[in-house]
């Protein structure tokens, strides 16, 4: 079954969904963020066959979410987020946040996050970059951008 095409949308979800919307490449890349960076690594974790986990890092490498860097002097290959892939950890950190909230049960979170500058365990918190206020769907109203489809 051919996929739909969500990257000529004129929707930010849309197009993101097209790089990460599958449920492998979330979790690949959550992998590779920890540091489970070679192919035997991220299938042993993750349990996913040798081919989908070959589609999905070709894919996320093709979309510069990933680059693949050689590690033996055979063709042997780790793979480490780009700035781009990095940004997209951020964007996990905040499903994380929310499957914490709604989806952990009793057993609680199962992991948590020590932040760099601080110190301190502490969760992901949306502010406005403009003013710092919190920043929430019921805080702001869409509007349309300069690439909305007219």
């Amino acid at each position: 079954m051919q996929r739909t095409d969500f990257s000529k949308m004129a929707c930010s979800i849309a197009r993101t969904l097209d790089v990460i919307g599958e449920p492998w490449s979330p979790l690949i890349l959550r992998d590779v963020w920890v540091g489970l960076t070679r192919f035997e690594q991220l299938q042993g974790d993750l349990g996913i066959s040798r081919k989908v986990l070959t589609e999905r890092l070709n894919h996320l490498v093709d979309q510069g979410v990933l680059e693949r860097r050689p590690y033996d002097q055979r063709p042997r290959y780790e793979y480490v987020l780009t700035q781009k892939g990095a940004e997209l950890v951020d964007l996990l950190m905040v499903m994380t946040s929310w499957g914490d909230k709604w989806l952990a049960g009793e057993a609680g979170p199962p992991v948590l996050y020590r932040h760099h500058a601080c110190g301190e365990v502490s969760g992901v918190d949306l502010r406005c970059g403009h003013c710092g206020e919190p920043m929430h769907a019921n805080d702001v109203d869409p509007l349309p951008g300069p690439g909305a489809a007219v």
